[in-house]
């Protein structure tokens, strides 16, 4: 697969960078129109402080228009340095970006860093998966989700969550990087298996992907609750 990302070879997955480069590391994401997204990442704090390819394939195919975004509500899990979700925010709408408490400080720091391309609106939010959502009620337009799956243990409680957040007419979009060391096709195949005990599943061919930012191995799926 022919890739944006300078040094990655498909076998290795994401981009790693070593403590050193990612002190004070900024990625610019481009927008098709106006100014790019800066998003701080940091060197420690474990996955959530790096923008994942898949959050970039993401963000890129929201930008194509696919789905209509201003003034619909949204909503990011998992959302790491908010990658996605501000990107959604520049587009009209409006935002909820959550993850756990340890990550807000870098989403508030991206959402100040790129307020001025706001178009619609975006906030930050604890939320942990399995835990109650009646904050975060009515169920949203569209719910994001970019690189998620890759913890056996948090599987359980993401499924639950979804099925709390999610309406008949709600879209998840689920984007992930395909992986193939240790237990991540396990993982990734029990997911989509509980998944679609409760949810109807369609892939996105990669020919709507971003004509930049696609990859054979990054895969987006649309995801509604079954009628």
């Amino acid at each position: 697969a022919i890739s944006p990302w300078p040094g990655r070879r498909r076998e290795e997955g994401p981009r790693r960078l070593s403590a050193a480069a990612m002190a004070g590391f900024v990625r610019e994401l481009e927008r098709r129109v106006g100014p790019a997204l800066r998003l701080e990442q940091r060197a420690a704090g474990g996955v959530g402080c790096v923008v994942w390819d898949a959050a970039l394939v993401l963000a890129k195919f929201l930008e194509t228009g696919a789905c209509p975004l201003a003034r619909r509500h949204v909503l990011e899990l998992g959302a790491g340095t908010g990658a996605v979700g501000i990107m959604a925010a520049t587009l009209g709408a409006n935002v909820t970006v959550t993850d756990l408490e340890e990550l807000q400080e870098l989403l508030l720091v991206n959402i100040e860093n790129n307020k001025h391309l706001v178009t619609g609106s975006v906030r930050a939010k604890v939320l942990k998966w399995g835990d109650d959502v009646t904050e975060f009620q009515p169920p949203p337009d569209y719910i994001l989700m970019a690189d998620c799956i890759y913890y056996e243990e948090s599987l359980e409680p993401l499924l639950k969550t979804l099925k709390d957040l999610t309406g008949p007419d709600t879209c998840i979009l689920c984007c992930y990087e395909q992986r193939t060391m240790g237990k991540n096709p396990e993982i990734e195949r029990k997911y989509f298996e509980l998944l679609q005990v409760d949810f109807e599943l369609e892939k996105i061919p990669l020919d709507r992907h971003d004509e930049e930012y696609r990859s054979e191995d990054i895969h987006i799926v649309s995801i509604h609750r079954k009628r």
